[in-house]
């Protein structure tokens, strides 16, 4: 072994926690941590969410809200017309990822400023 380099027995590392699994299998889907970054300001209609996220088709947008509903994070609620209007809203558990999404925007803020390296402007 030539110095400086370490030995790694598989023995010793550690696996991930399957929360963290659960989680990023969920708001690491494209699109899903914008959608609720912007339900945590308070419900939203449809359209009013497809504005606020550039770049998401309608497609996304339902499908991501489908599982995210089907998580147990948001609501959805149909107001008969006309004109027919559904509006989104977090459940409890939706809006207790509100610290956490503020806390990773900040950190994204310091180290991501270009949105491209790690490490910073």
């Amino acid at each position: 072994m030539a110095a400086g380099e370490q030995s790694h027995d598989v023995a010793e590392c550690k696996q991930v926690d399957d929360g963290i699994t659960r989680v990023f299998q969920l708001l690491g889907k494209r699109w899903t941590g914008p959608i609720v970054a912007v339900l945590t300001a308070g419900p939203a209609y449809f359209v009013s969410l497809r504005r606020a996220i550039p770049g998401i088709s309608e497609r996304m947008l339902s499908d991501r809200l489908t599982e995210l509903a089907a998580a147990g994070l948001v609501v959805r609620e149909v107001y008969e017309g006309p004109p027919l209007r559904v509006e989104y809203r977090l459940t409890e558990a939706g809006a207790a990822l509100e610290p956490a999404l503020s806390e990773l925007g900040t950190w994204a803020k310091k180290y991501l400023c270009d949105g491209e390296r790690p490490g910073g402007c």
